[in-house]
């Protein structure tokens, strides 16, 4: 299964929020077998940019470890409103 979380952090916000979730994957990637990636959009809005982390081939348990991983890293104190996260099967699991 392939976990996409998103939100939204103030452009100012952005080296060190990319340091800080690259670091927190690495950390996670040393502990599960997944492959990780993290993406921003382009655009620019009202000064804010959405960013997406990317999670390959999680286990079960592993979105409450995110989440104490988030909590570790401080990541909330980068993010303006929720983390959303949303989870996605390839088409050929979906059969």
């Amino acid at each position: 299964m392939e976990m996409y979380v998103y939100y939204r952090v103030a452009s100012g916000h952005a080296q060190q929020l990319k340091s800080r979730v690259l670091q927190m994957q690495a950390r996670l990637s040393e502990q599960y077998p997944i492959r990780a990636a993290l993406k921003r959009r382009p655009v620019e809005e009202s000064g804010m940019h959405t960013w997406m982390e990317v999670y390959l081939a999680v286990p079960e348990d592993f979105e409450a470890r995110l989440q104490q991983a988030v909590q570790d890293a401080d990541l909330p104190a980068l993010i303006h409103g929720p983390r959303h996260i949303e989870y996605f099967l390839d088409s050929a699991s979906c059969a």
